[in-house]
């Protein structure tokens, strides 16, 4: 479909509400006839700069706990079972780098999905080197060529200046989709809503 509005998908690998987005956002847009641009970045920084050390989910347990089963339910609904892994939030780093060295090659929604379903579904641990292997392979990335490309400079910057674009835009957690005309949209409870604003605007 030429010229179809374009959805930006920003989302964090650690971040549980990016995997449920991840998994049903292709199939939302298709049917919308909305394109959809995944943006990976880190939290990270941005949890930071508001004196946070780690996930809100850690730092206000009934919160943790009511995130947990929140997504366990909103997964349910689409046939999906949630595996909560051994570590929460996980390091995404070389995940996001890797997934950004693929952008061209037109790997990176396959890869980031693979790697979802790693983490959420599986309980695996996406800072392990077999587990990033396993997502490469299976959208159909070569890791002898995208391990090194992930560790350029030009990639690093990269991924810096997506999570500073972020940060300037107002992102404060993920997923979060942008539309063109620049509304925010958080959550992945407001992917529907977003889609919608995209293709009609207000």
């Amino acid at each position: 479909m030429p010229n179809r509005p374009v959805l930006d998908f920003w989302y964090e690998f650690a971040s549980t509400y990016s995997c449920l987005s991840a998994l049903r956002i292709e199939e939302l847009a298709e049917a919308a006839g909305v394109a959809v641009r995944w943006r990976p970045f880190l939290l990270g920084p941005i949890f930071a700069a508001q004196g946070w050390t780690s996930s809100p989910f850690n730092l206000y347990p009934n919160k943790g706990r009511y995130m947990w089963r929140d997504v366990a339910r909103r997964a349910g609904r689409n046939g999906l079972a949630i595996v909560r892994p051994e570590v929460f939030p996980q390091n995404s780093l070389v995940a996001a780098r890797l997934a950004l060295a693929g952008r061209e090659a037109g790997w990176l929604p396959a890869f980031s999905t693979a790697l979802f379903r790693a983490q959420f579904c599986e309980g695996r641990n996406i800072a392990e080197e077999a587990v990033l292997n396993a997502a490469l392979r299976e959208a159909g990335a070569d890791p002898a060529s995208a391990f090194p490309a992930s560790r350029s400079e030009e990639v690093k910057g990269r991924l810096k200046a997506e999570t500073e674009l972020a940060k300037s835009l107002g992102i404060f957690g993920a997923p979060t989709f942008v539309t063109g005309d620049g509304e925010l949209f958080w959550g992945d409870d407001r992917l529907e809503e977003a889609l919608s604003w995209a293709k009609d605007g207000r």
